[in-house]
């Protein structure tokens, strides 16, 4: 009832004087929708408010906090090493490298800037020959088995045999590898051995019978087995005697081009460089 009452007051308000019932009526509608209208002005703003709320961030980024994406850079840094040696065989010179080596390292880093990728690489080459002469000692048809041929090596004062042994032997060489040469001096006290071929017997001891290719010293009994490196097998030697590095070429030419260890009797005898065998004497020719 009030609101009614209130209606009527509001009608009675917006009506001139005078007015018929008629006018009174149709400024009430007149009222009625202009109160509708602004209700539903409010409503639309609120559903728009309560929409912003919850398609918004409640804390957007400022300008200030934001950041692009920074490159990542990886530094790399390699180091390459090669080395060649030159070894001289059957009469040749023949130069081998050695595998090349590298080792590289790498970090990533992240910066503000896209600095650019360093590389250094250093690259290092040396060439040695070995100091042993080189010596053409004979030729593979010059050989029959179980005939030593002697010779000087790698100084003219030390003696050495080279053999065809008939069977296949530790560093032969030749067509059938059984081509050996040892120096022939003795590591017990220097003396010079002799060649003994398989069931053969020495003059200073015929009751002994060679068991293969051998080496046998008269003076203490000291006996090499020349198909197994010059290994001890008998009397007082404290190691093999040393064993000739032996090349062929081509057309079938034998080379002396080093030693083995141990040193040979009176250079620094017992020690396993080889490079004492080099001092003490005169070095042979080389050919």
């Amino acid at each position: 009832m009030s609101s009614s009452k209130d209606d009527d007051a509001k009608t009675q308000a917006a009506t001139p004087a005078g007015a018929t019932a008629s006018d009174r009526s149709i400024t009430r509608r007149n009222l009625l929708r202009a109160g509708l209208a602004l209700g539903m002005v409010s409503m639309i703003a609120g559903i728009a408010s309560i929409t912003k709320s919850l398609f918004s961030p409640a804390n957007p980024p400022s300008p200030l906090e934001a950041q692009t994406t920074t490159p990542t850079v990886t530094k790399t840094k390699t180091q390459t090493q090669t080395q060649t040696v030159t070894v001289t065989q059957g009469g040749n010179q023949t130069a081998s490298a050695s595998t090349t080596s590298a080792s590289s390292t790498s970090s990533t880093t992240t910066e503000e800037s896209s600095p650019s990728s360093s590389s250094t690489t250093t690259s290092t080459t040396s060439t040695t020959s070995s100091p042993f002469p080189q010596l053409m000692v004979a030729n593979v048809s010059d050989l029959q088995v179980n005939t030593p041929i002697s010779f000087n090596y790698p100084l003219e004062e030390t003696p050495n045999i080279l053999v065809k042994l008939g069977v296949k032997a530790t560093g032969g060489v030749g067509p059938d590898g059984d081509i050996v040469a040892y120096s022939v001096v003795c590591q017990h006290l220097g003396c010079i051995f002799g060649y003994l071929a398989t069931g053969a017997s020495p003059q200073c001891d015929s009751t002994y019978k060679a068991p293969g290719p051998t080496g046998y010293c008269c003076c203490h009994g000291t006996v090499y087995d020349l198909v197994n490196g010059a290994k001890v097998t008998d009397g007082p030697a404290p190691r093999p005697v040393p064993q000739v590095i032996l090349s062929v070429d081509d057309s079938g030419d034998i080379y002396a081009i080093g030693m083995t260890p141990p040193s040979i009797f009176g250079h620094d005898t017992g020690f396993n460089d080889v490079l004492n065998d080099l001092q003490g004497g005169t070095l042979v020719s080389g050919s």
